[in-house]
């Protein structure tokens, strides 16, 4: 190994501390859960005026709802690219220390949620390799083909250090051939099929790639660079992470697009045009923050118009609205608005249950989401309740939410969901459970309504969806609703544990 190897990712291995638990998120205790997993969140740069590693460890905290199983950084100078990357929240991976130790002109940074490979360290991101480019990457996707690239890889000589798909693309943009990191990704991109919003450093510039149909978002924005009069630039996920570092959101990323930031600016390619687009509905019904922008729409307001359609399409006579929190207030604010109803806080949330080392006992236990949500008997108790949430995958969560508020003496319980049912699982990057896991596979409105213990169910229609976000069907996937999906072969698509299912688990990390 050389001396510039040594600074690199090898030598963060070095820095990272233990963490006790996996924060509460893989305890088993809140794995019933009712949403979707996160996925993962991204975060790029150049900007040789400013402090890059701080810049982006701030936008990534905007972005911790994406994924709280791991957070990374890699800065580069010019020469060298160090990584500082390891499992638990932004704020657990980095400190003052750590983050002066990640000096450079540019940098990438990651959270994640696994969506192909375990959750343990070696699939932590960003990804450093240095085979003929040595470059850091930040993925948000997932490969539909991602068994077949490795195997092409793995003949051809590669080797990896983990089973994530995202070291599959890692691995073909620094073994490639080509002259620049540029002409690198330009080639690897035509070769990938699936989502893959994608942030690359080397020791000259940042790249960003977005997969030709758009299924997960990525932003460009412009920084001030204060007292030279000039604007640098960065990419995220979503429009959010620009705002807490006083960034510009521009526009975002286009579906096929490849955009390079360099010491002369913005370099833009189209690199694969797609046939169609086919942008993640769910982003606007579920993941995205409140005060991101997605396709030129506040995600506030989207899911308030939800929840003011979700009553127009299913009204029913009731004294309260109550949102399951936080992931149903807007909708639930909307629907309040919309039917008249007095929407009130019967059902408190603890926002640090899922932050604690110590596990639950198993009196605890038995109490189950109690730890999570309590409801308030002196709001609830007589009433008839519209119950509004965004989602239902597996049911667990709201079949013990809907006991919890009887028991709190609720007169009637009418759920209200602002997404049409969830029947089909994704390939693009989410974690929805198989399809026999989720409560409406199989099943009627009627017969959920009943498994869960509610009075009445009624979802948003897909068109009333649409409405909400002003888009169109044929420029989105909405597949996990419909089961329409947008890319061909996606039934080839294998699980989120493929690579280490066959074999090709890789070894355990050592540092050196």
């Amino acid at each position: 190994m050389n001396s510039q190897q040594r600074t690199t990712d090898r030598a963060a291995e070095d820095q990272r501390e233990p963490v006790l638990a996996n924060d509460g998120l893989d305890d088993g205790f809140f794995d019933d859960r009712d949403g979707p997993r996160d996925e993962c969140g991204v975060f790029g740069i150049y900007a040789p005026e400013l402090d890059v590693a701080r810049l982006a460890y701030f936008a990534l905290y905007a972005l911790q709802h994406r994924g709280q199983e791991s957070a990374g950084i890699a800065s580069s100078d010019g020469t060298h690219i160090i990584t500082l990357r390891d499992t638990g929240l932004v704020s657990q991976v980095f400190d003052e220390e750590k983050l002066r130790g990640l000096s450079g002109n540019m940098a990438v940074g990651h959270v994640r949620y696994s969506t192909t490979g375990s959750s343990g360290w070696e699939n932590t991101q960003p990804i450093y390799r240095a085979d003929n480019h040595m470059i850091a990457l930040a993925h948000n996707g997932n490969l539909i083909n991602a068994v077949e690239l490795h195997a092409e890889l793995r003949e051809a000589g590669a080797t990896f250090r983990s089973t994530s798909d995202s070291e599959i693309i890692a691995a073909m943009v620094s073994n490639s051939k080509a002259a620049t990191i540029k002409d690198a990704v330009a080639e690897v991109m035509p070769q990938l099929k699936g989502a893959f919003s994608t942030v690359i450093a080397n020791k000259e510039m940042v790249v960003a790639f977005r997969d030709p149909q758009g299924l997960r978002p990525l932003a460009l924005g412009k920084i001030e660079v204060p007292g030279e009069g000039e604007a640098r630039y960065c990419f995220a996920s979503e429009s959010s992470a620009f705002d807490i570092i006083g960034a510009e959101f521009l526009r975002e990323v286009e579906p096929g697009e490849m955009i390079a930031l360099t010491e002369r600016g913005i370099e833009t390619q189209i690199v694969c045009p797609g046939e169609r687009r086919a942008f993640c509905v769910f982003e606007h019904i579920y993941f995205a923050r409140p005060d991101s922008h997605l396709e030129g729409q506040l995600v506030q307001q989207s899911r308030g118009r939800m929840g003011q359609i979700l009553w127009r399409e299913a009204p029913v006579e009731a004294d309260m609205v109550v949102a399951v929190p936080d992931s149903g207030n807007p909708a639930a604010k909307g629907l309040s608005r919309a039917s008249g109803i007095p929407m009130d806080d019967g059902l408190i949330k603890n926002r640090y249950v899922g932050r604690t080392f110590i596990q639950p006992g198993q009196e605890l236990r038995k109490l189950g989401l109690r730890m999570k949500f309590t409801p308030l008997p002196e709001i609830v108790s007589g009433q008839r309740l519209i119950v509004v949430d965004d989602s239902i995958v597996r049911g667990n969560t709201t079949r013990q939410i809907i006991g919890m508020l009887r028991d709190a003496g609720a007169k009637e319980v009418h759920l209200r969901i602002s997404a049409p049912p969830i029947r089909n699982s994704c390939h693009y990057g989410i974690d929805m459970s198989t399809n026999e896991q989720m409560v409406a596979y199989g099943r009627t409105v009627e017969e959920v309504a009943k498994e869960l213990g509610a009075d009445s169910l009624a979802y948003i229609s897909l068109d009333g969806i649409y409405e909400a976000i002003k888009g169109e069907r044929e420029t989105h996937c909405d597949a996990c609703f419909s089961g329409d999906y947008p890319l061909a072969d996606t039934d080839r698509a294998t699980g989120k544990f493929a690579l280490e299912e066959l074999g090709l688990a890789a070894p355990a990390a050592t540092a050196s």
